[in-house]
């Protein structure tokens, strides 16, 4: 009996010791498991999929339809269609990518780059990463729509389904993020609910200081510091009380650090507010009507970018490009066949030549004194 007795013992011992080892490789598999699930889930990189390596179309110039412009570490040159795609220019062969390239979508609206030299193209079918070999569509997170934060590696992406949030890249996950409420916004949605969203973002921009500002669709622009949101609702930057803006559509500084949201004035940030509550800017009379006519009402931008001497280049969608020297204002026409050109953005390169994407009518750049389409 006592043989028997331990021999059930050691057995016994032995079953559950192998029982024990079979469960804790169930539970690493089961975590392993989860944690690659988890991938898509938490905003990382989804690799399912992925082709063997992106092979471009070539053409022989960039589309007509030319909404963003950008230029990359390695001097390419990337312009992005609403209808085509994006265009790839070294300088001398056009690669054209669309859907069928694995392009989510042909509308493109947003391209950045971060510091190791992947591209991200933000389309009306999803953000992707682009590696120079794969397109990666990134996968946004779930729940976390209040996890605010900056750092100065992140990547900020506007949401094109117009809904009230924004999307941050911090490298390893895209973060949904919420846009938190303003009295302005609550407002506009009372009266018109079935109106475009007033907290939909048109632009995204990220200040000398490292702070991320958001122009709207009707209700001005906001600041995100990292810790707090600053919002600025005057009427020149507003739909809501008729004023002349339609939508914040670009964001720019000048060489005294004032923000430009459009023509009529420009904004010097103080950040008194967290003394006796004043507003964290000062309101500053900027140029007004570009061509200088108090009935002409052309007084706001759909582009506008600094260029290396200081001067303030701004992009009207009929009614050619201007430039601001700090005294006075200059008309450059942009026309073919006699008739203004619909214009939309206006881009700065790595060498500091201003470039003009257009609706209809191809690239342009700034040579000498004229904007000259771009013809291969």
């Amino acid at each position: 009996m006592e043989m028997v007795s331990t021999g059930y013992s050691d057995t016994s011992n032995r079953l559950k010791m192998k029982n024990k080892m079979i469960a804790i490789m169930v539970v690493t598999l089961l975590f392993y498991s989860c944690s690659e699930t988890g991938k898509l889930h938490h905003g990382k990189e989804s690799t399912t999929n992925k082709p063997s390596g992106v092979i471009a179309d070539t053409v022989a110039q960039p589309g007509n339809n030319i909404m963003v412009i950008y230029q990359d570490k390695q001097n390419n040159y990337w312009f992005g269609s609403w209808e085509d795609g994006l265009y790839k220019y070294d300088g001398k062969l056009v690669l054209h990518y669309t859907t069928k390239q694995g392009l989510p979508s042909n509308r493109v609206e947003e391209i950045k780059e971060d510091k190791l030299g992947n591209l991200y193209f933000n389309t009306s079918g999803g953000i992707i990463k682009y590696d120079g070999d794969h397109f990666i569509q990134l996968q946004e997170s779930i729940g976390d729509l209040e996890m605010w934060s900056l750092s100065s590696s992140d990547l900020w992406f506007k949401n094109f389904t117009n809904a009230q949030s924004v999307f941050r890249y911090d490298g390893i996950a895209l973060h949904q993020l919420k846009i938190p409420k303003v009295a302005l916004g609550e407002e506009w949605i009372e009266k018109s609910p079935n109106s475009l969203n007033p907290y939909a973002i048109y632009c995204t921009y990220k200040d000398s200081k490292g702070h991320v500002w958001f122009g709207t669709a009707a209700i001005g622009v906001f600041r995100y510091d990292g810790t707090k949101f600053d919002w600025i609702t005057e009427n020149d930057v507003t739909e809501l009380h008729y004023g002349p803006s339609n939508g914040v559509r670009s964001i720019a500084e000048d060489k005294d650090g004032c923000f430009w949201f459009n023509s009529n004035y420009r904004y010097k940030i103080t950040d008194n507010n967290a003394i006796s509550g004043s507003p964290f800017y000062e309101r500053q009379k900027s140029i007004g009507n570009l061509d200088g006519k108090p009935d002409s009402n052309i007084n706001e931008y759909l582009s506008i970018v600094r260029d290396n001497a200081n001067n303030m280049w701004i992009a009207t969608y009929l009614d050619g490009v201007w430039k601001y020297d700090g005294a006075t204002v200059r008309h450059y026409a942009v026309q073919e066949n006699g008739k203004n050109i619909k214009l939309f953005y206006l881009y700065k390169d790595n060498k500091g030549t201003i470039w003009l994407g257009t609706h209809e009518n191809g690239v342009w750049s700034l040579k000498g004194d004229a904007f000259v389409r771009l013809v291969l």
